[in-house]
């Protein structure tokens, strides 16, 4: 029989990576408490697929499921026709109910592959919001000011730009917040962006009468390039749909300051203790290359299998070290001009480098290998029907097959 954690730890696993939890003497209360506690956290299905930046939150959902607790996927197929303004310096374009519904069943199938489907309450909020009349919203809209809204850091800035905010945006946080009410959560979740909405949750649940709940927010998670929050517009993300290998060989390319951070969002197998070790262990020698390898591997695992994991692991071995099989390597088709094209135009054309100019740098300093030989000419010239794998540097690497554009 399973010993249930105590209550000691449990407040340190869920706190692991928190950025903030309002409040911290609730949370440790509740959690004390033995009763499960319902955990909420909102997704708008805003896009069809999920990445490593949304599963910060699925990753929180997942430790308080395994600790027992009630957890509540909410779909906010309502709130997403609103269009969630947090942070945005600009009105967003609200979704049709046919694009919200589209994305809303993708969701529902990805994050399985985070949280416990068994124990997972999936909602949507248009369950609630469906019913309600014009008057009930009216009603809704008159328990909080325009001054009030005008808190919120992103709506200020706006405001003193002069650039427009719709009346329905001032909706968004109320909504949002009722949510809470609806489904009586204990607890609610959302990223640092979040933090107004989820606290309009607790007002109107102590104006209905019930037991405010614990805010907890998260960090949002730098994508690829280290700087700019996990976007699918950015380019910067690594998508949960994603083929294994294309995980393993992206996560390879983060920082190694970024990777601890990663590792202590993303990461169910290094637990705090041991993060801990692996930072001495580091600073003591130890290659960041190999922990890197390690949570590449376990993230390859979460969203596909231990076999495709192993097979993009060593898909990336093939490449990076030149040990293995590089046909394990995804194959990309490249379109050239008929009559070929130029290594450097090459390594642009397949994604490796930004640019001709930066290509031909690395080619001076002798930092491009095509099958793992060096290449010394500067003017060689491929062909279509050409496949290699392709590198530059330690961690740039595509394996590429040139067809004839057009």
């Amino acid at each position: 029989m399973t010993q249930p954690t105590p209550a000691s730890d449990a407040f340190d696993l869920i706190a692991r990576g928190a950025d903030e939890i309002l409040k911290r003497e609730d949370l440790a209360a509740r959690l004390a408490g033995g009763r499960p506690l319902r955990v909420k956290a909102g997704f708008d299905p805003t896009a069809p697929d999920l990445h490593l930046g949304h599963t910060v939150l699925l990753n929180k959902m997942r430790q308080f499921q395994d600790l027992g607790h009630q957890v509540i996927f909410l779909i906010g197929d309502f709130t997403g026709m609103i269009g969630d303004p947090s942070g945005k310096n600009a009105t967003r374009k609200p979704l049709t109910r046919e694009d919200v519904l589209a994305n809303a069943d993708t969701y529902a199938e990805q994050v399985f592959k985070v949280l416990d489907r068994e124990k997972t309450e999936v909602r949507f909020n248009s369950e609630w919001f469906g019913r309600m009349s014009a008057a009930d919203m009216i009603r809704l809209a008159g328990q909080h000011t325009v001054a009030r809204m005008l808190e919120r850091d992103d709506f200020a800035k706006r405001y003193a730009a002069q650039q427009s905010i719709a009346i329905h945006e001032f909706l968004y946080p109320m909504v949002q917040g009722y949510d809470s009410v609806a489904l009586q959560s204990d607890v609610e979740l959302g990223g640092t962006d979040q933090k107004f909405n989820l606290l309009m949750g607790r007002g109107l649940q102590e104006h209905h009468g019930q037991t405010p709940q614990v805010v907890l927010t998260m960090p949002l998670l730098e994508g690829l390039d280290g700087v700019n929050k996990m976007s699918k517009s950015l380019g910067n993300y690594i998508g949960i749909a994603e083929p294994a290998i294309d995980i393993v060989n992206k996560t390879m390319k983060i920082g190694d300051e970024l990777m601890w951070k990663w590792i202590d969002l993303l990461s169910f197998g290094i637990s705090i203790d041991e993060a801990k070790r692996l930072k001495a262990d580091v600073a003591a020698g130890l290659n960041p290359r190999d922990i890197k390898l390690r949570l590449a591997r376990e993230l390859a695992t979460r969203f596909h299998d231990a076999t495709a994991a192993e097979t993009a692991i060593a898909g990336w071995h093939a490449a990076v070290t030149g040990q293995g099989d590089t046909s394990l390597l995804p194959l990309q088709d490249v379109a050239i001009p008929s009559e070929g094209i130029r290594i450097a135009a090459l390594l642009t054309a397949a994604g490796i480098t930004p640019s001709n100019s930066e290509a031909n740098r690395k080619l001076k300093e002798r930092a491009v290998k095509v099958d793992g030989v060096v290449v010394e000419d500067a003017n060689a010239v491929f062909a279509p029907g050409f496949e290699a794998v392709l590198q530059v540097g330690k961690r740039n690497f595509a394996r590429v097959r040139l067809v004839a554009a057009g």
